[in-house]
Protein backbone atom coordinates (compact mmCIF):
# COMPACT_ATOMS: atom_id res chain seq x y z
CA UNK A 1 0.00 0.00 0.00
CA UNK A 2 1.25 3.68 -0.82
CA UNK A 3 0.52 7.13 -0.70
CA UNK A 4 1.22 9.43 -3.67
CA UNK A 5 0.28 13.48 -2.95
CA UNK A 6 -1.87 15.15 -5.40
CA UNK A 7 0.44 18.10 -7.19
CA UNK A 8 -0.75 21.52 -8.59
CA UNK A 9 1.54 23.01 -11.09
CA UNK A 10 1.48 26.92 -11.02
CA UNK A 11 3.02 27.34 -14.58
CA UNK A 12 5.48 25.34 -16.13
CA UNK A 13 7.94 25.10 -19.79
CA UNK A 14 7.89 21.71 -21.23
CA UNK A 15 11.57 20.58 -21.77
CA UNK A 16 11.63 17.35 -24.47
CA UNK A 17 14.34 14.92 -25.26
CA UNK A 18 13.18 12.86 -27.75
CA UNK A 19 16.06 10.34 -27.25
CA UNK A 20 15.77 10.14 -23.77
CA UNK A 21 12.88 10.55 -21.70
CA UNK A 22 14.96 10.42 -18.29
CA UNK A 23 15.69 13.70 -19.20
CA UNK A 24 12.09 14.58 -20.34
CA UNK A 25 9.76 16.48 -18.40
CA UNK A 26 9.14 20.13 -17.17
CA UNK A 27 10.83 23.25 -15.36
CA UNK A 28 8.72 25.20 -13.31
CA UNK A 29 6.67 25.62 -9.61
CA UNK A 30 4.28 23.64 -8.09
CA UNK A 31 2.71 22.65 -4.65
CA UNK A 32 1.88 19.48 -3.55
CA UNK A 33 -1.05 18.47 -1.81
CA UNK A 34 -2.25 16.21 1.52
CA UNK A 35 -4.84 14.69 -0.79
CA UNK A 36 -3.65 11.92 -4.13
CA UNK A 37 -3.60 8.68 -3.96
CA UNK A 38 -3.71 5.59 -2.24
CA UNK A 39 -2.83 1.95 -3.78
CA UNK A 40 -3.25 -1.21 -2.94
CA UNK A 41 -1.42 -3.52 -4.76
CA UNK A 42 -1.76 -7.64 -5.13
CA UNK A 43 -0.07 -10.28 -7.25
CA UNK A 44 -0.05 -13.87 -7.50
CA UNK A 45 1.72 -16.53 -9.98
CA UNK A 46 0.25 -16.66 -13.69
CA UNK A 47 0.49 -18.39 -16.76
CA UNK A 48 -0.34 -15.17 -18.42
CA UNK A 49 0.05 -11.42 -17.44
CA UNK A 50 -3.34 -9.80 -16.11
CA UNK A 51 -3.85 -6.31 -14.61
CA UNK A 52 -7.37 -5.88 -12.74
CA UNK A 53 -7.06 -1.75 -11.76
CA UNK A 54 -9.70 -0.82 -9.38
CA UNK A 55 -9.99 3.38 -8.99
CA UNK A 56 -12.85 4.15 -6.24
CA UNK A 57 -13.76 1.02 -6.11
CA UNK A 58 -14.79 0.86 -10.24
CA UNK A 59 -13.24 -1.50 -12.32
CA UNK A 60 -11.41 0.73 -14.68
CA UNK A 61 -8.65 0.29 -17.35
CA UNK A 62 -5.43 2.59 -16.19
CA UNK A 63 -3.05 2.92 -19.26
CA UNK A 64 -0.77 4.94 -17.14
CA UNK A 65 -0.30 2.66 -14.59
CA UNK A 66 -0.47 -0.39 -17.23
CA UNK A 67 2.35 1.12 -18.73
CA UNK A 68 4.58 2.12 -15.67
CA UNK A 69 4.13 -1.53 -14.38
CA UNK A 70 5.36 -2.53 -18.16
CA UNK A 71 8.32 -0.85 -17.36
CA UNK A 72 8.92 -2.37 -13.82
CA UNK A 73 8.17 -6.19 -15.06
CA UNK A 74 8.00 -5.76 -18.24
CA UNK A 75 6.12 -9.55 -19.43
CA UNK A 76 6.32 -11.72 -16.34
CA UNK A 77 3.34 -13.67 -16.24
CA UNK A 78 1.70 -12.38 -12.77
CA UNK A 79 -2.04 -11.64 -12.32
CA UNK A 80 -1.84 -7.97 -10.87
CA UNK A 81 -4.31 -6.37 -9.01
CA UNK A 82 -4.39 -2.72 -7.83
CA UNK A 83 -7.50 -0.80 -5.50
CA UNK A 84 -6.65 3.17 -6.19
CA UNK A 85 -8.65 5.78 -4.36
CA UNK A 86 -8.55 9.21 -5.48
CA UNK A 87 -9.42 12.45 -3.06
CA UNK A 88 -9.66 14.22 -6.24
CA UNK A 89 -11.05 14.28 -9.74
CA UNK A 90 -9.02 12.81 -13.07
CA UNK A 91 -8.16 15.89 -15.67
CA UNK A 92 -8.61 18.88 -13.29
CA UNK A 93 -4.88 19.53 -13.05
CA UNK A 94 -4.61 18.07 -9.28
CA UNK A 95 -1.85 15.64 -10.63
CA UNK A 96 -4.13 12.22 -9.78
CA UNK A 97 -3.17 10.75 -12.84
CA UNK A 98 0.76 10.72 -11.61
CA UNK A 99 -0.75 10.69 -8.37
CA UNK A 100 -2.35 7.03 -9.14
CA UNK A 101 1.04 5.55 -11.21
CA UNK A 102 3.38 6.74 -8.07
CA UNK A 103 1.59 5.27 -5.57
CA UNK A 104 0.69 1.75 -7.84
CA UNK A 105 4.48 1.59 -8.63
CA UNK A 106 5.98 2.45 -5.22
CA UNK A 107 3.48 -0.57 -3.67
CA UNK A 108 4.65 -2.94 -6.02
CA UNK A 109 7.82 -2.17 -5.91
CA UNK A 110 7.72 -2.87 -2.46
CA UNK A 111 6.45 -6.04 -3.00
CA UNK A 112 9.39 -7.24 -5.58
CA UNK A 113 12.45 -5.46 -3.24
CA UNK A 114 12.55 -2.92 -6.02
CA UNK A 115 13.43 0.53 -5.28
CA UNK A 116 11.58 3.26 -4.94
CA UNK A 117 13.90 4.84 -7.85
CA UNK A 118 12.79 2.38 -10.23
CA UNK A 119 9.55 3.18 -9.27
CA UNK A 120 9.90 6.53 -10.05
CA UNK A 121 11.20 6.02 -13.35
CA UNK A 122 8.56 3.80 -14.61
CA UNK A 123 5.81 6.61 -13.14
CA UNK A 124 7.47 8.85 -15.19
CA UNK A 125 8.05 7.03 -18.47
CA UNK A 126 4.58 6.44 -18.21
CA UNK A 127 3.24 10.00 -17.76
CA UNK A 128 6.16 11.38 -20.46
CA UNK A 129 4.98 8.46 -23.12
CA UNK A 130 1.24 8.97 -22.76
CA UNK A 131 1.47 12.76 -22.26
CA UNK A 132 -0.70 12.62 -19.45
CA UNK A 133 1.50 15.26 -18.00
CA UNK A 134 5.85 16.29 -17.65
CA UNK A 135 6.74 17.10 -14.30
CA UNK A 136 3.88 15.76 -12.37
CA UNK A 137 5.29 12.65 -11.01
CA UNK A 138 8.81 14.19 -9.90
CA UNK A 139 7.21 16.41 -7.89
CA UNK A 140 4.69 13.71 -6.10
CA UNK A 141 7.93 11.76 -5.54
CA UNK A 142 9.52 14.31 -3.47
CA UNK A 143 6.63 16.21 -1.80
CA UNK A 144 6.47 20.54 -0.46
CA UNK A 145 6.46 23.53 -2.97
CA UNK A 146 8.75 22.70 -5.07
CA UNK A 147 10.93 24.69 -8.21
CA UNK A 148 11.83 22.12 -11.25
CA UNK A 149 14.82 23.96 -11.86
CA UNK A 150 15.97 20.97 -14.37
CA UNK A 151 13.48 19.07 -15.97
CA UNK A 152 13.58 14.95 -15.88
CA UNK A 153 14.70 12.21 -13.64
CA UNK A 154 17.68 12.87 -11.15
CA UNK A 155 20.83 13.49 -11.88
CA UNK A 156 19.37 15.79 -14.58
CA UNK A 157 16.58 16.81 -13.01
CA UNK A 158 16.73 19.27 -10.29
CA UNK A 159 14.01 20.33 -7.42
CA UNK A 160 14.62 23.48 -4.87
CA UNK A 161 11.93 23.72 -2.25
CA UNK A 162 10.47 26.94 -0.83
CA UNK A 163 9.27 26.35 3.05
CA UNK A 164 6.12 26.66 3.95
CA UNK A 165 3.47 25.56 5.07
CA UNK A 166 -0.28 26.62 4.45
CA UNK A 167 -4.10 25.64 3.70
CA UNK A 168 -4.98 25.27 0.18
CA UNK A 169 -8.97 26.05 -1.49
CA UNK A 170 -9.19 24.20 -4.39
CA UNK A 171 -12.30 24.92 -6.61
CA UNK A 172 -13.19 22.46 -9.71
CA UNK A 173 -14.64 24.99 -12.35
CA UNK A 174 -15.66 23.27 -14.91
CA UNK A 175 -15.20 20.39 -17.92
CA UNK A 176 -11.64 18.52 -17.36
CA UNK A 177 -9.42 19.38 -19.67
CA UNK A 178 -7.58 16.73 -22.17
CA UNK A 179 -3.41 17.25 -21.44
CA UNK A 180 -2.50 15.45 -24.11
CA UNK A 181 -4.28 17.45 -26.60
CA UNK A 182 -2.65 20.31 -25.34
CA UNK A 183 0.80 19.00 -25.13
CA UNK A 184 0.56 18.30 -28.74
CA UNK A 185 -0.75 21.65 -29.68
CA UNK A 186 2.54 22.99 -31.12
CA UNK A 187 0.86 26.83 -31.61
CA UNK A 188 0.23 26.32 -27.67
CA UNK A 189 3.32 24.93 -26.52
CA UNK A 190 5.26 27.78 -28.32
CA UNK A 191 3.04 30.37 -25.92
CA UNK A 192 3.39 28.03 -22.99
CA UNK A 193 7.30 27.84 -23.09
CA UNK A 194 7.73 31.39 -23.84
CA UNK A 195 6.37 32.46 -20.66
CA UNK A 196 6.96 29.19 -18.67
CA UNK A 197 10.88 29.97 -18.75
CA UNK A 198 9.84 34.00 -17.96
CA UNK A 199 8.07 32.68 -14.95
CA UNK A 200 10.67 30.15 -13.64
CA UNK A 201 13.74 32.58 -14.01
CA UNK A 202 11.67 35.17 -12.29
CA UNK A 203 10.64 32.56 -9.32
CA UNK A 204 14.39 31.57 -8.85
CA UNK A 205 15.24 35.46 -8.49
CA UNK A 206 12.80 35.41 -5.18
CA UNK A 207 11.59 32.49 -4.35
CA UNK A 208 8.26 32.91 -1.93
CA UNK A 209 4.79 31.48 -2.17
CA UNK A 210 3.22 34.84 -3.38
CA UNK A 211 5.61 35.20 -6.30
CA UNK A 212 4.89 31.93 -7.05
CA UNK A 213 1.21 32.50 -7.15
CA UNK A 214 2.02 35.80 -8.87
CA UNK A 215 4.28 34.15 -11.44
CA UNK A 216 1.40 31.82 -11.95
CA UNK A 217 -1.21 34.24 -12.19
CA UNK A 218 0.93 35.92 -15.16
CA UNK A 219 1.07 32.52 -16.97
CA UNK A 220 -2.45 32.19 -16.78
CA UNK A 221 -3.08 35.64 -18.17
CA UNK A 222 -0.33 35.40 -20.97
CA UNK A 223 -0.88 31.79 -22.49
CA UNK A 224 -4.80 32.56 -22.65
CA UNK A 225 -5.62 28.97 -20.90
CA UNK A 226 -8.01 29.74 -18.65
CA UNK A 227 -11.48 29.94 -19.41
CA UNK A 228 -13.95 32.84 -18.53
CA UNK A 229 -15.41 31.15 -15.50
CA UNK A 230 -11.26 30.95 -14.05
CA UNK A 231 -10.76 34.15 -14.77
CA UNK A 232 -13.85 34.89 -12.41
CA UNK A 233 -12.73 33.19 -9.91
CA UNK A 234 -9.02 34.56 -9.46
CA UNK A 235 -10.48 37.81 -9.26
CA UNK A 236 -13.01 37.01 -6.26
CA UNK A 237 -10.36 35.41 -4.63
CA UNK A 238 -8.30 38.61 -4.84
CA UNK A 239 -10.89 39.84 -2.01
CA UNK A 240 -9.68 37.09 0.45
CA UNK A 241 -6.06 36.21 -0.64
CA UNK A 242 -4.89 34.71 -3.69
CA UNK A 243 -5.60 32.23 -6.87
CA UNK A 244 -4.70 30.77 -9.67
CA UNK A 245 -4.92 28.15 -12.24
CA UNK A 246 -3.88 24.54 -11.69
CA UNK A 247 -2.25 23.97 -15.08
CA UNK A 248 -4.15 22.11 -16.86
CA UNK A 249 -7.37 21.67 -15.36
CA UNK A 250 -10.70 24.13 -15.26
CA UNK A 251 -9.96 24.12 -11.66
CA UNK A 252 -8.69 27.07 -9.27
CA UNK A 253 -5.91 26.74 -6.15
CA UNK A 254 -6.39 29.60 -3.73
CA UNK A 255 -4.84 30.87 0.24
CA UNK A 256 -5.31 33.45 2.56
CA UNK A 257 -8.89 33.13 4.40
CA UNK A 258 -9.69 29.47 4.02
CA UNK A 259 -13.04 29.76 5.09
CA UNK A 260 -14.66 32.98 3.24
CA UNK A 261 -12.68 31.33 0.38
CA UNK A 262 -14.22 28.04 0.67
CA UNK A 263 -17.58 30.13 0.63
CA UNK A 264 -16.99 32.22 -2.26
CA UNK A 265 -15.97 29.57 -4.36
CA UNK A 266 -18.32 27.05 -3.63
CA UNK A 267 -20.25 29.40 -6.06
CA UNK A 268 -17.95 28.08 -8.86
CA UNK A 269 -17.82 24.24 -8.03
CA UNK A 270 -17.15 21.76 -6.00
CA UNK A 271 -14.96 23.02 -3.37
CA UNK A 272 -12.02 20.68 -1.37
CA UNK A 273 -9.22 22.20 1.26
CA UNK A 274 -6.17 20.58 1.98
CA UNK A 275 -2.68 21.56 3.40
CA UNK A 276 0.78 21.30 1.74
CA UNK A 277 2.57 17.62 1.76
CA UNK A 278 5.75 17.58 3.05
CA UNK A 279 6.73 14.14 2.71
CA UNK A 280 6.27 13.19 -0.78
CA UNK A 281 5.48 9.46 -1.98
CA UNK A 282 5.99 6.55 0.26
CA UNK A 283 4.64 3.08 1.28
CA UNK A 284 2.10 2.65 3.89
CA UNK A 285 2.17 -0.21 6.68
CA UNK A 286 -0.76 -1.67 6.68
CA UNK A 287 -2.33 -2.35 10.31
Amino acid sequence: MAFAPGHISGFFEPVYNEYDMEKTGSRGAGINLSLGAVSEVEFKDSEVQIFDFFINNKNCDSPVVRLAFNYLIGVQPLHVTVHTNLDLPIGQGFGMSAASAVSASYALAKILGIPNQKAMKAAHFAEVQLKTGLGDVIASCFGGIEIRKEAGLPPWGMIEHIPGSLDLVLCVIGDQLDTSKILSDREKIVDISQYGKYCIKKLIDNPTIENLFLMSQLFTKKTGLAENRVNEAINVAKGYGTGSMCMLGNSLFACGDTDKLSKVLSNFGKVYVCKVDQSGAHVIKKD
